[in-house]
């Protein structure tokens, strides 16, 4: 399944990607390291990109989870994941994302992160998205904040990132304060 808007392409990641996603990764090390998740068990190893890519298509068939390369004129710049997906009372997902530092600045992640918040609302009937950014961390603070998502308070030591555990901001929307989605509220905004 893809996403687009017509510049971004939001698609599943797939086992012949590696070799995009490890330049892509390796350019973009310093860039990413201060905002990534990291174990606190220190022996724990990092699955091989064919085993994450396997981890993923089976998370999506059991409908807990999505993740997606994010591609711009046909090149994967970014990842996207939509992880934690709760049904029941809750019905809720987080998103998380990152892009390549070259990519950045461009509204790249803005158009990925409405398409995947209008596909959590309106293709798998979500009613809450959340997406969790360190304090510190401003490119990611003017996604959000681009995207209307609202402020929900600090989350105190709430993901480990080397080697410590980091505090976070929660952001928030519900189903009922999208009207007809965020990819079309971009849209609007752009004219």
């Amino acid at each position: 399944m893809d996403l687009t808007d017509g510049v971004v392409r939001l698609r599943p990641l797939r086992r012949r990607d590696a070799a995009a996603w490890d330049r892509l990764r390796r350019e973009n090390e310093r860039w990413l390291s201060r905002w990534e998740a990291t174990s606190p068990d220190p022996v724990s190893r990092r699955p091989t990109f064919g085993q994450y890519v396997r981890e993923q298509a089976r998370a999506a068939r059991r409908g807990t989870g999505y993740s997606f390369g994010v591609e711009f004129e046909g090149q994967l710049v970014g990842h996207l994941t939509i992880s934690g997906v709760t049904w029941g009372s809750l019905r809720g997902a987080a998103i998380g994302y990152w892009i390549g530092e070259r990519w950045a600045g461009r509204g790249l992640i803005p158009r990925a992160v409405a398409l995947a918040t209008d596909y959590c609302f309106f293709s798998l009937s979500l009613h809450r998205v959340e997406i969790n950014i360190r304090p510190e961390n401003e490119p990611s603070l003017r996604v959000v904040a681009k995207l209307g998502f609202r402020d929900e308070g600090v989350r105190e030591r709430y993901l480990h990132i080397d080697g410590v555990w980091c505090d976070h901001r929660t952001f928030a929307l519900t189903r009922e304060e999208i009207g007809r989605g965020l990819t079309a509220r971009l849209a609007e905004n752009r004219r």
